[in-house]
């Protein structure tokens, strides 16, 4: 019984953020409306993207080797002091699942219909490089002590935000596409927290008291801001108009919320596990 009741909220968190996922891919990649905003935000970043382009490009280059080096050098750290390795296991289990998932879903399972948007281009969602720096940051944070993970959750997800964000600058995906890569990760990291509930490992106690708030208030003010431009990119849509930095400008803001609430949100579901 006890297991069961640890297990149930990773069962729901995985549940929504599956539920989550299909919602992203169908507003925004299998409908009309949905690809224009997508695309506006895309254009936008082309259009904006400054100084940024140089930070964004290099930054990507180095990301995937950076991201299993840095996590590997990280984890095994980590796993070394506190001789977690059943732990190690599972996450290193979720972290190759959340990547290879995500290359099936984007080149086998799912598919971008043409609607007159962005003609000729294949689909690319979920993003590969946002799942690989989040499934990174996703090792690390299950293998740390639950005393250090609010701290983990705060730079996995800082991490996580500024390789998604850099995709966009860089105009290798749109904003749906690096949600959509979160999501998936997120998706698994539930799964992990289902299989440890269940391996009978010694909980948290008491629960450790997270204080991410602020970076959940972040996260909200960004989901405000990200919905308000949302708005405003479909109806200037409707009237014909076009506000790019508006478009952009919310896409990143909804990337900065995903990421914010997505590790706030895990760091709560993980409290009672060590």
């Amino acid at each position: 019984m006890r297991s069961s009741l640890r297990t149930l909220p990773f069962l729901w968190g995985a549940l929504v953020t599956a539920g989550l996922f299909v919602a992203v891919y169908l507003v925004f990649v299998r409908s009309y409306i949905g690809q224009v905003i997508d695309e506006r935000a895309f254009a936008g970043a082309d259009a904006w993207k400054g100084d940024l382009i140089e930070f964004a490009h290099g930054f990507l280059n180095v990301l995937p080797a950076a991201s299993v080096v840095i996590g590997a050098l990280i984890a095994i750290a980590i796993v070394l002091v506190r001789r977690n390795w059943l732990v190690f296991a599972v996450a290193v289990g979720a972290a190759v699942g959340a990547n290879v998932s995500t290359q099936v879903l984007k080149y086998t399972i799912l598919s971008r219909p043409e609607k007159g948007v962005d003609v000729g281009l294949a689909n690319s969602l979920p993003s590969g490089h946002t799942a690989v720096a989040a499934s990174a940051a996703l090792v690390v944070f299950l293998l740390t002590s639950p005393r250090y993970r609010p701290l983990a959750a705060v730079g996995g997800a800082v991490f996580t935000i500024a390789a998604g964000a850099s995709t966009l600058v860089e105009q290798w995906h749109r904003p749906s596409d690096v949600i959509a890569g979160m999501l998936v990760v997120a998706f698994w990291g539930c799964l992990a927290g289902i299989v440890l509930s269940w391996l009978r490992l010694p909980g948290a106690e008491p629960p450790v008291r997270s204080k991410l708030w602020p970076m959940v208030w972040i996260g909200v003010a960004c989901a405000l801001g990200s919905v308000i431009s949302l708005l405003v990119t479909y109806f200037s849509t409707q009237s014909g108009t076009q506000h790019l930095l508006v478009a952009y400008a919310g896409g990143e803001a909804a990337i900065v919320a995903s990421g914010l609430v997505l590790a706030a949100l895990g760091n709560r579901l993980y409290r009672r596990l060590a």
